[in-house]
């Protein structure tokens, strides 16, 4: 099959037949090699491990010879990215619409989780590999039967996809910020006493009515779940007034 595309990346991206170079030794490297060798330096070290000067010295190659299988950086980060997540899992015939999208973005919670590097990879363009597509399409079958078009079914994954990965990101991210093995439950509480102090009714009257209602030294003790849960039901609630209206 032909890249109907003509991008280069594409191809790469699905694996199409390319045509081989005539003159000079065959490479002994394939997309394949790198992109799996990327990821698993990747899970083993984080982004900063799958960096192409590494992959080149794992591989035993210069690094300039990994841009004909991968062309560029950017490239390479887009073709981990596809390459590591795998799809989710098939879900229980004719479940609803609701219980599909909660399994889908927690499964989607759960690749972040094993994969943390994955989220925080830029999106240079548009998801486009097998895989990503392979997300889309079990996303679009809970869907299926909603009185939703499909501007509002793309609409209502990319906003679900973007709420999970904003989620481990933010995760990820003050847990980097806080002492080491502080819960996050103590640094929430610890927050809202330091703002607490700082902060008076007459200038930020809702702010303070919020620190005020204790919402924050209520933390559970496994609040990364709760709140995740808790902003997924708002979600989804969003879209099911959209499914009924």
């Amino acid at each position: 099959m032909d890249d109907p595309s003509g991008d280069t990346f594409i191809g790469r991206l699905w694996r199409l037949p390319t045509t081989p170079a005539r003159r000079g030794r065959p490479s002994r490297l394939d997309v394949d090699t790198v992109v799996s060798t990327a990821v698993r330096l990747a899970d083993n070290d984080g982004l900063d491990g799958a960096a192409l000067p590494r992959v080149a010295d794992e591989l035993g190659v210069t690094a300039m010879s990994l841009y004909r299988h991968v062309g560029s950086k950017q490239e390479l980060l887009q073709l981990m990215v596809d390459a590591a997540s795998e799809p989710p899992s098939l879900a229980p015939a004719g479940i609803a619409w609701r219980d599909g999208l909660r399994r889908w973005a927690g499964e989607l919670r759960d690749l972040y989780r094993r994969r943390p590097w994955i989220p925080r990879v830029p999106i240079y363009r548009t998801p486009s590999g097998p895989h990503q597509i392979a997300w889309l399409e079990h996303g679009f079958d809970h869907l299926a039967d909603t009185r939703l078009d499909w501007g509002d079914k793309l609409g209502a994954l990319t906003l679900l996809s973007g709420f999970v990965r904003q989620s481990a990101l933010l995760n990820e991210e003050l847990a980097e910020g806080r002492p080491p093995g502080q819960p996050q439950a103590d640094g929430e509480r610890e927050y809202s006493r330091v703002l607490g102090e700082l902060i008076d009714s007459a200038n930020f009257p809702h702010t303070a009515a919020m620190l005020a209602s204790a919402v924050l030294d209520s933390a559970e003790p496994e609040s990364e779940d709760s709140d995740f849960s808790h902003g997924l039901e708002l979600v989804l609630d969003g879209l099911a007034a959209r499914i009924s209206a």
